[in-house]
């Protein structure tokens, strides 16, 4: 049975705190971040992660207004070089229920703090989860891209 908390009183607990505060498309891994869990959490809800080197953050795009967002196809960033594709064709911030999702560096653990390189989220952002990656859960095999996309993220990293 699902917790009776609502959405926003279990997101609004843990944020990212520095690096950008307006979203930019590209060049995100150089940029240094911390995610703070708040006193509702101990230490120990972080204990081990650290020995990972990366971890993907599940987080709210709590910026993007209601009127913003996308349900049907649209061209990557408005280029129209690039395809029209689908809003889950892509990674864009305004989907239908604004959930982003990055893997990042961890850089370290401190009390409640991890600090990250590399994700994509802003300054305030609400995250809604943590998890560490391990490479069972990595794609098995070769992962298959068309071109538009790989132009994308050329700068974005």
């Amino acid at each position: 049975m699902p917790s009776t908390e609502s959405f926003s009183q279990v997101y609004n607990r843990r944020y990212v705190r520095g690096g950008r505060v307006q979203p930019e498309d590209d060049s995100w891994d150089r940029e240094e971040a911390v995610i703070e869990l708040d006193a509702r959490f101990s230490p120990d809800a972080l204990a081990g992660l650290g020995v990972f080197s990366h971890i993907e953050v599940v987080f709210h795009f709590d910026k993007v207004a209601e009127s913003e967002i996308h349900t049907g196809a649209r061209r990557p960033r408005g280029n129209p070089d690039w395809p029209a594709v689908g809003i889950f064709a892509q990674r864009g911030k305004a989907r239908p229920n604004r959930i982003g999702v990055s893997v990042c560096r961890l850089l370290s653990v401190k009390g409640l703090r991890l600090t990250v390189r590399g994700q994509d989220a802003i300054d305030g952002t609400p995250v809604l989860d943590i998890k560490p990656v391990l490479k069972g859960f990595l794609p098995r095999g070769d992962v298959t891209e068309p071109a538009w996309a790989r132009e994308i993220m050329k700068d974005y990293r």
